[in-house]
């Protein structure tokens, strides 16, 4: 949320995360998450009682007056009061939340572009299948819970921005088996569809928790096998699923195994990238310019720095 450290806020915002601790003390605390359209920004609730618990409920939009501070190189805001919306207020949480910079007509229309490079016939009916499949929650679901595309359509738009790079490497790269590339960066986040939630107060599903993205978009290749009538031991078949299954990198980061193909090894290092790129932007972004932003967990607790000059300065004197 665009405030400055030690600016006094006072807005209407979305409860997107509302989890239930217990302090030293022994009183429970509610740990929140707050979102509207510019942003989201974390704060505690001291002292909840059984009904503050019961009230301040994910999903509902709440008045939230307070201050905000930095905690430990992270934004949060000292709560002053918080309330839930009354009916002459806005109150419909589907206004609150942050949306992809394009509309998800437009992500379809892109996205179905580069399945005609998909000249593989066994990749393009399988990812033709499961887009359809899962068409309304690919085009309107986030890529994650939060750090990277934790907006609605962010799953859609993080495929396409990898589909973008794919195609300057490929371009790169004449090594690279294109189809297969784009086959996989198509699929590789499509469990978050049962993974998530949704787009209003992500959760984690009892699937997503229990089964994780990488092995749900497996199991939706070998469904898809199976309704198309392909063999699953058809080479074809394997490698789109290694690409899925490896795109994580690392066995610590939740890949079975590790990329043993050059097009596997480039997927995992696209989403890698445009994952970074997102978070350490949305975080200068919401940093004064001369400062260091908040520490980023997924950047391995790094924060970073907004240099007092922008990308226009100097442009002049080089021309």
């Amino acid at each position: 949320m665009a405030h400055a450290v030690g600016e006094q806020m006072n807005l209407m915002a979305l409860l997107k995360n509302v989890n239930v601790r217990v302090a030293k003390n022994g009183k429970q605390y509610l740990d929140l998450t707050f979102e509207d359209q510019s942003g989201e920004i974390t704060g505690k609730f001291w002292d909840a009682s059984a009904a503050d618990i019961e009230r301040f409920q994910a999903g509902r939009v709440v008045r939230l007056a307070g201050k905000r501070e930095n905690y430990q190189g992270s934004p949060q805001v000292k709560i002053a009061s918080l309330r839930l919306a009354n009916a002459d207020e806005p109150n419909d949480p589907s206004e609150f939340v942050v949306h992809a910079p394009m509309k998800a007509s437009e992500m379809e229309d892109e996205l179905n572009q580069v399945a005609f490079e998909i000249t593989n016939q066994v990749w393009n009916r399988i990812v033709r299948y499961l887009i359809a499949k899962h068409r309304d929650a690919f085009f309107t679901y986030p890529a994650a819970k939060r750090n990277h595309h934790a907006f609605e359509g962010g799953l859609a738009y993080h495929t396409l921005s990898i589909l973008r790079l794919a195609h300057s490497v490929v371009k790169q790269y004449s090594s690279i088996n294109a189809p297969l590339l784009y086959a996989g960066a198509i699929l590789h986040d499509l469990g978050k569809v049962i993974e998530l939630s949704g787009p209003v107060s992500t959760q984690y599903t009892v699937e997503g928790n229990l089964l994780g993205h990488i092995s749900i978009v497996d199991g939706e290749i070998v469904s898809a096998c199976n309704e198309l009538k392909f063999d699953l031991n058809n080479e074809n078949v394997v490698l789109l699923r290694h690409m899925i299954l490896a795109h994580h990198g690392l066995l610590e980061y939740g890949s079975p195994v590790r990329p043993r193909l050059l097009e596997a090894e480039v997927l995992h290092q696209l989403d890698e990238l445009d994952a970074s790129i997102m978070m350490v932007s949305n975080a200068v972004e919401n940093t004064t310019p001369g400062e260091f932003g908040e520490r980023l967990f997924a950047m391995d607790g790094r924060s970073f720095y907004r240099p007092n000059t922008s990308l226009n300065d100097g442009q002049d004197e080089q021309k």
